[in-house]
């Protein structure tokens, strides 16, 4: 199935949760699940355009997103309209969890971009989670979030991308 299929897949609900509160709610569809990743594929779901300066997310956008049960991260492949690959935008989370049709996955704040010849490698939103105050409220989690922006930016930069299941 290519990255912009129109095939019907099981729809789930992908939940993102900010400090206690959903931040965004979407359908998408449930690609695979192999019991730790859970991949669905989603229309960019925001209002409108979003311009971040390296990279636009806007409508007729494919993201097709990747989530663990037992990492610090999603990994979301970004193609435009026409399937030409943009990039790799990556959430720093708590691992996910599905429960039926709900998939949801915290976000904490930090955030990698790497662009789709792998030469932007873009790590984002850092003060954000200084912010955030999570090392105060749960230094464990906080750990384990920089620990996950580390890595992720490792497998960027020594081209060991995009992170394997």
């Amino acid at each position: 199935m290519s990255a912009n299929s129109s095939e019907p897949l099981q729809r789930v609900d992908v939940v993102l949760l900010k400090a206690g509160r959903t931040k965004i709610r979407y359908e998408a569809g449930l690609v695979t699940d192999d019991g730790n990743r859970v991949t669905v594929r989603a229309p960019w779901a925001g209002d409108g355009v979003r311009d971040f300066g390296f990279v636009r997310f806007e409508p007729g956008d494919v993201f097709t997103e990747h989530y663990w049960r037992d990492r610090w991260y999603a990994v979301k492949e970004v193609r435009s309209s026409d399937g030409t690959l943009k990039g790799w935008y990556c959430d720093i989370t708590r691992p996910a969890t599905l429960d039926g049709a709900e998939l949801v996955v915290e976000d904490l704040d930090l955030d990698l971009w790497v662009s789709a010849d792998g030469t932007d490698v873009l790590r984002l939103d850092e003060d954000e989670f200084e912010e955030s105050g999570l090392r105060e409220r749960d230094p464990a989690a906080a750990s384990a979030a920089t620990t996950a922006l580390d890595a992720l930016e490792t497998l960027a930069r020594t081209r060991q991308w995009p992170p394997s299941s």
